[in-house]
């Protein structure tokens, strides 16, 4: 393997877990806020500052001309992390992490193949392969033996 692949896979593998952490932390704001989506305006807002603090502390300050010309499809990475966020601190406590989880990655695998074959968003083309489609297809197959175990 690439020697300079180590770092971005373990930095993949630490996001993932940190998915995996914050369905939990965010189920104990919905249950003491009796609301997901407060749950995860919360989480935003907390993730929001943080990331103001570590950007104003070191981040480059590019202006807004970079911006002006994004396509508005763009602008809804957010929403999209929202919408998980809020939905993970809903089911966590009726499907279990595990099955959350596992079908999160299942939904991700899908897309990413539909992504990747299409080229979306400037991304270099990746057709669905057999072995591709293999792969996504043992992810369901392990979602289902999370789900029973």
């Amino acid at each position: 393997m690439n020697p300079g692949l180590w770092v971005p896979i373990l930095l993949a593998l630490l996001a993932g877990g940190m998915v995996a952490l914050q369905a939990p932390t965010n189920v104990l704001l919905a249950k003491a806020g009796g609301s997901p989506l407060l749950a995860a305006l919360i989480s935003f807002a907390v993730g929001t500052t943080a990331l103001l603090v570590v950007w104003l502390v070191g981040g480059p300050r590019p202006g807004m001309a970079p911006f002006a010309t994004l396509p508005w499809y763009a602008w809804l990475g957010g929403v999209y992390g929202a919408v998980f966020v809020a939905i993970a601190a809903y089911a966590a406590p009726r499907l279990g992490l595990a099955t959350l989880i596992t079908l999160g990655i299942a939904g991700q695998i899908v897309v990413a193949l539909w992504l990747d074959h299409v080229g979306a968003f400037g991304l270099p083309r990746a057709g669905i392969s057999p072995m591709r489609l293999a792969g996504a297809l043992l992810v369901v197959v392990g979602v289902m033996l999370v789900r029973r175990g």
